[in-house]
């Protein structure tokens, strides 16, 4: 089967949920030293500050399939993708730890919600011949994700001089963020929502806009 260019972009727009998760969650590695320093944190401070975002992870996790069901994988992403800017930009502007907890627990949010959106939106969206394939790529964008983080954490730390990095190392998230955001405005609905919604040309029209073959057949399917 030959990939369909509507397919490829609709595939790699919602895998970025996954390179996102992966760089929030090791983006936190290269600061704590110098977070430690600024607001004067204990080692139970530092350990709460690392972690937050990791039960933020946990409650958007659950949160994320009904609210996905509810308005689409699509729209829900488009949450998480504000998400994901409000936390890095939060970060990044954090006036004291509160607030840098906060932002922190907003950006778990969002990393639960797409570790959960993503792959089902991908596997709702691929023909059944591609779809492990294509679920797949969440992974490695999620492993590509840390890679980044790491990767950026050392090139601001190199640039940037003074003990105002670590703002710069949260903010960095932001510009991806944003991309992923704007993307999301150009993908379709996965067709298998829009039948639960009895919304079947609307589905029959995605499934042809993603090359699927046998549409019919597809359909019928989708809606048995």
């Amino acid at each position: 089967m030959r990939l369909n260019g509507h397919l490829v972009r609709s595939t790699v727009v919602g895998a970025l949920g996954g390179l996102l998760f992966g760089f929030d969650t090791a983006v936190i590695a290269g600061t704590t030293a110098q977070l430690t320093q600024v607001f004067h944190l204990s080692s139970a401070a530092l350990g709460l500050t690392v972690s937050i975002a990791l039960w933020g992870t946990v409650l958007g996790a659950i949160g994320a399939g009904p609210l996905g069901q509810k308005i689409g994988g699509r729209e829900a992403l488009r949450i998480m993708a504000l998400l994901y800017v409000l936390s890095a930009l939060g970060c990044a502007l954090a006036w004291n730890w509160p607030a840098l907890l906060a932002f922190r627990l907003i950006g778990g949010l969002g990393i639960g919600g797409s570790s959960v959106l993503g792959p089902v939106y991908l596997a709702e969206l691929a023909p059944a011949r591609l779809r492990g394939r294509l679920v797949g790529l969440f992974q490695i964008h999620i492993v590509a994700g840390v890679l980044l983080a790491s990767a950026s954490n050392y090139g601001v730390a190199r640039l940037i001089d003074g003990g105002h990095a670590w703002r710069w190392q949260f903010g960095v998230a932001a510009v991806p963020a944003f991309l992923f955001l704007i993307f999301l405005f150009g993908i379709p609905r996965s067709s298998r929502w829009l039948v639960t919604q009895n919304r079947i040309e609307e589905a029959r029209q995605v499934l042809e806009l993603m090359g699927t073959p046998n549409c019919e057949a597809e359909l019928k399917e989708i809606v048995d």
